[in-house]
């Protein structure tokens, strides 16, 4: 596919099959299988799927963090996904046997919020220093000046006060980390935003703010974007779309009414059954206490945003989302300069 075709559609995979090559005493494991899914400029699509079904690895083949050079713990090789069958095509650039060039035209183009982004911020650097790393590692003789403020304007743009880039990781609550870990991702800004589990490890005070965030900032810069999460309450609040994944197979695509209202696969049959609530005859009316202590909990939240960690955890019992359920339920300013040719 040529660069003119990702103005119709940024994402496109066809038959895709992504396999972890064999190593050790382990063998070859396929962990998406026959995929095919696209995504239309500025249109959100939730991942969905428990731990396991290939949401992540996914993501990472997407972004091309797969296919960049990179070492495991103790320096050894670390085992990477492989596209073995079918094509994708992200942003018009073909990601089977995709080379070095094009990978670096690919990451500038692609921002990936991972799984582990916020409790893997560099505790030696500070705020600033993190959001600006991306650009200084393309470009060591980037303009100081315009990096300063591109830093600066993205740490607004996450909703953190400005005093907060010379702050360190340690010194700010989870919340406040994942907006760090968001600007690093948006600071070219991208095309497409990949998002694992943006929620994950995060105060369950907090993130609905967080999930908010992204969308605002989605519909600010109308950017595409791909957000994967095991919790359908987290995708309810951003995606037009959601996909669903079970043990690597695509087995649900469309709204979420489409999806849940006519499942054609047992395992979304199942979830739609797990997740309806029975309701009563007479409809729920709070009474005023009720309301009062609902206003508290908000205020509490933003609270808890604004100032640091909550003073106590609070307990989401009512949140739909797949680790709960049973096993069997079958850019403002220009951007950096691109690396030499």
């Amino acid at each position: 596919m040529k660069r003119g075709a990702a103005s119709v559609y940024p994402v496109t995979t066809s038959d895709l099959t992504i396999e972890y090559p064999p190593h050790g005493a382990s063998p070859a494991f396929v962990a998406v299988h026959g995929l095919n899914l696209r995504i239309a400029p500025g249109e959100v699509v939730g991942l969905l799927g428990e731990s396991g079904s290939g949401k992540s690895t996914l993501a990472r083949v997407l972004s091309g963090d797969a296919a960049s050079p990179a070492t495991a713990a103790g320096g050894s090789a670390e085992v990477r996904p492989q596209i073995t069958g079918g094509e994708a095509t992200v942003l018009g650039h073909e990601l089977r046997r995709i080379n070095r060039r094009t990978l670096a035209k690919l990451t500038f183009e692609v921002g990936l919020l991972a799984q582990d982004a916020a409790e893997t911020l560099p505790s030696t650097m500070s705020v600033a220093e993190i959001v600006a790393s991306p650009i200084l590692e393309r470009d060591r003789h980037y303009n100081r000046r315009s990096l300063n403020t591109r830093v600066a304007t993205m740490i607004d743009a996450v909703r953190l006060p400005l005093a907060f880039l010379g702050k360190f990781p340690y010194e700010l609550s989870s919340g406040q980390r994942q907006r760090v870990a968001l600007a690093r991702a948006l600071v070219f800004g991208p095309t497409l935003l990949i998002a694992d589990e943006p929620t994950a490890g995060i105060d369950v005070t907090v993130r609905d703010a967080v999930i908010d965030l992204i969308g605002e900032l989605q519909r600010e810069r109308a950017f595409s974007a791909l957000i994967i999460s095991h919790d359908l309450a987290v995708l309810r609040r951003v995606a037009n779309r959601i996909a669903v994944m079970h043990q690597g197979v695509l087995v649900g695509l469309g709204t979420i009414q489409e999806v849940f209202d006519d499942p054609w696969h047992p395992y979304v049959a199942g979830l739609a059954d797990a997740l309806s609530v029975p309701m009563d005859d007479e409809a729920y009316e709070p009474d005023d206490d009720d309301a009062d202590d609902e206003q508290a909990d908000d205020e509490q939240a933003d609270d808890d945003e604004a100032g640091g960690e909550p003073a106590a955890e609070a307990v989401n019992a009512t949140a739909p989302n797949l680790k709960s359920l049973p096993k069997d339920t079958g850019a403002m300013l220009p951007h950096p300069r691109m690396p030499p040719r």
